[in-house]
């Protein structure tokens, strides 16, 4: 495979000062972001949470999650429960079944900033549980993990 780049061929003497610059740039990144983290108080540093959902389309025995249904879905189990806001998107998934076949599928993934927090964490619990039954899923896949969120204006 051959890297494609916008900057120009410098020759072998410029790639070994561009590692070295960018490791050094990196570690004092990774530094200040950790010095920077560990000024804060712990309980403002966790008290946002940052939820992924994966939600596979297709439906045991045939068929798909349709538009329509999905579309529903969100407009009656979602939304009611993150009115503030989410992020979704469309993604291609695989993962291992019961009898550690591959199974690849269509999957939809829902993103949620929230205050960490049970009334949070039953929402999300909500949700799974009424995609699994709704649409006989084996599984939702959750990831949490700790967020900082800024609003840029």
């Amino acid at each position: 495979m051959t890297a494609v780049s916008a900057l120009p061929d410098l020759g072998d003497r410029a790639v070994p000062w561009t590692r070295r610059t960018l490791a050094a740039a990196a570690a004092v990144l990774i530094f200040a972001a950790c010095a920077a983290h560990e000024g804060l108080p712990a309980a403002d540093r966790a008290t946002t949470v940052a939820d992924r959902l994966f939600l596979g389309r297709e439906i045991p025995g045939g068929g798909i999650v349709s538009d329509e249904e999905w579309t529903t879905f969100l407009a009656e189990v979602v939304t009611p429960r993150f009115p503030e806001g989410l992020t979704i998107w469309r993604a291609d998934g695989q993962w291992l079944d019961a009898q550690g076949l591959t199974v690849k599928e269509p999957v939809m993934v829902i993103e949620v900033l929230h205050p960490r927090g049970a009334v949070a964490d039953a929402a999300i619990a909500e949700i799974a549980s009424e995609y699994r039954r709704r649409f006989r899923q084996e599984a939702v896949l959750r990831v949490t993990v700790d967020a900082e969120m800024r609003l840029l204006e």
